[in-house]
Parts: structure tokens; sequence; C-alpha cells
């Protein structure tokens, strides 16, 4: 019997973190966090069947709901203060620029070469076993081709047999 499902949630930025896990350790794993978020306080497990149904739907699924509105989360803002020395300039720009974003060309070529390989391997299988399947059709037939051969030189054994007793009995008579 499966282990009972819980539902932990977690913030993350303006969302909510929701999984239905067995335990603490595996909702950390699905949240893919390196410390335990329960110890500082940081998670918890959740009870409400309105907030646990959609999770409980989806075990394992790290599932993301907003907490509060766009208004909500925009009135929490603090108010901007203008600056003294350019009230009317744009921020400066930082001069560290964020890196390109990582190429997936590598993955997607992985991920073809074994879908190329499950195939070619379904196709050979498929060819091994209707040899196989060809073998032992022969097998059978040799079987039966031995077991009618057999009974032909049997009954002719037989035959050889009751014939050269009766040439020993006359012999013998005689």
């Amino acid at each position: 019997m499966p282990a009972k499902l819980k539902v932990f949630r977690t913030p993350i930025g303006f969302h909510d973190a929701y999984v239905a896990a067995p335990s603490q350790k595996a909702a950390l794993a699905a949240w893919g966090a390196e410390a335990n978020l329960f110890a500082r306080g940081q998670a918890e497990v959740v009870t409400d069947p309105a907030l646990t149904a959609e999770p409980l739907a989806n075990p394992g699924k790290v599932i993301r709901k907003a907490r509060g509105s766009i208004a909500d989360h925009l009135a929490a803002l603090p108010a901007a203060k203008p600056s003294a020395k350019a009230p009317n300039k744009a921020p400066a720009k930082s001069a560290r620029k964020t890196p390109p974003r990582p190429s997936r060309k590598a993955l997607d070529a992985a991920e073809a070469a074994l879908d190329e390989a499950a195939q070619a391997y379904a196709a050979a299988r498929a060819e091994v076993e209707e040899r196989e399947a060809a073998i032992r059709r022969e097998r059978r037939e040799l079987d039966r081709e031995h077991e009618r051969t057999t009974a032909r030189l049997e009954k002719s054994r037989t035959q050889a047999e009751a014939a050269y007793r009766a040439a020993m009995a006359e012999w013998r008579d005689g």
C-alpha cells in the first residue's frame, strides 16, 4: 500500500509552492531545497481542503499558486522616493550583464540519440522474435517428421523381427 500523502507549502517569491508527498524529505526533494525549510519555519503542512485538492491530484508535482493579486503586490511595494541628484534620469544600468541562456543542443542531441537507440532496439528485437518463431515452427515440423519416420521404422523392425523369429523357428525345427 502506498504511503499516505500530505500536502506541504513553502513561499517562493509572490507564489506558494505546494506539493503532495509522503514525507517532509520528499517535499524538500520535490522543491529542490538544499536546506531543511521545515526546521527554519519556511515550510509547513497544509490541511485546508481547498488548498490540498490540486496537489493531491498531482502527487510529487510542485504546484505554484499566487499569493494575493497583482494589486496586492503593487500596494505592498514601498513608495518611490525621488532622487535628489537626478530627478528625471533613468537609474544607471548595472555593469554586470546576465549570461546567455544555456544551449539545449547537447541535451536535444542526447535525447534524439536515446530515442534512435530505443527504436533500433525495438526493430532488432522484433526481427529476432520473428526468427525465433520460425525456428520453433521448424523444430515442431522436424519433431513431427522424426515421429513419423520412427513409427515407420519401428513397424518395419517389428516385421523384420517377426520374420527372423519365424525363420529361426523353422530352421531349428528343420
